[in-house]
């Protein structure tokens, strides 16, 4: 059986410094190429296969992972989370890093970072996290309006920015220069609002599409965009072996931590997608405000059991986590 040979690229917008080592972790040739698809293919092909690549996780890891994938017997995208205390030590340059992440990987100490294989669901991806950007670019404008009129006295919510006759009450009471300061930054918060007013009709259109996000919508809790974040994000259910996997993921699930005889410690996950977790916890609380539904039950009942509501909201987000990727 052939031994595979490991490349590695440390990418950047306009050029690329890669390299390839052996089994044995012998460096056998390297490359500084243009970052354009068919620069870096004819670097790939001039490597023996079988080959394996990786590259770190960045803003074009989407976009080579597509292209350069089918070339290799293996291609992944890794966590530079994980790579950063390795990366930072010593002297850095393009191409000592390369050669550090090439030896990570032969060893296999790099943590892979999930593509969508498909352009569309890239691109419907985007599409949702876009809108949730937008969403907290309209909290933040909201926030500057009712920070700076609340110097002055004024107590005001988002809602009333939205509610026309509270915005022109809210503006009466404010002095000239004040008013005109105010008005100046709710041409922002109207531009933001109607921005994510057009990426929402837009989403909901694209999920009536879907028929695995027709269903989620079925369960308590969850709506068009919860649903649509949960099939946008996790992209195929077969990434995670188990349900605590997918826990673990979402920011929802226990990790044991100990150290010598010392007590086992459980906690929650400190890094995990906090898009997902913050859509799960909220389905868990609408689902268990709505009541007269089986997570509502479930809800109620650790909260008669003397759990915090903080840890029967993370139970009920289990459940409803569990059930979607069951579904799924």
């Amino acid at each position: 059986m052939k031994q595979p040979h490991y490349i590695a690229f440390d990418v950047h917008s306009s050029v690329c410094e890669g390299g390839f080592v052996d089994s044995l972790g012998r460096e056998e040739g390297s490359w500084r190429v243009p970052t354009s698809i068919p620069h870096l293919l004819e670097a790939i092909e001039s490597v023996p296969r079988p080959r394996k690549l990786v590259i770190e996780e960045g803003p074009l890891a989407d976009w080579l992972s597509r292209h350069l994938a089918p070339h290799v017997e293996e291609m992944i995208c890794c966590d530079p989370h994980r790579n950063a205390l390795i990366a930072k030590e010593g002297e850095k340059s393009d191409p000592i890093d390369w050669r550090k992440l090439v030896q990570l990987y032969r060893g296999g100490y790099v943590k892979k970072v999930h593509h969508p294989q498909a352009l569309s669901r890239s691109l419907f991806k985007q599409h949702v996290q876009l809108y949730h950007e937008r969403v907290a670019h309209r909290v933040s404008e909201a926030l500057k309006v009712i920070w700076r009129v609340r110097r002055l006295g004024v107590m005001i919510k988002e809602k009333d920015l939205a509610n026309e006759s509270s915005r022109k009450a809210m503006l009466e009471q404010l002095p000239p220069l004040a008013r005109e300061d105010a008005e100046l930054l709710l041409e922002g918060y109207d531009t933001a609002a109607r921005q994510v007013k057009q990426l929402r009709s837009r989403l909901i259109a694209l999920c009536k599409t879907e028929p695995m996000i027709k269903s989620f919508c079925e369960v308590p809790g969850v709506g068009w965009i919860r649903a649509a974040t949960f099939v946008a994000i996790v992209d195929t259910p077969f990434r995670f072996k188990s349900k605590e996997k997918l826990w673990k993921y979402m920011g929802i699930g226990l990790e044991r931590r100990q150290s010598g005889t010392g007590r086992v410690v459980l906690r929650v996950p400190k890094r995990c997608n906090r898009l997902l977790k913050n859509v799960i916890l909220g389905a868990a609380k609408s689902a268990a405000a709505s009541g007269n539904n089986v997570f509502a039950d479930q809800h109620e009942r650790w909260i008669n059991d003397q759990c915090s509501p903080r840890i029967a909201r993370r139970n009920t987000a289990r459940s409803l986590a569990a059930v979607m990727w069951g579904m799924w």
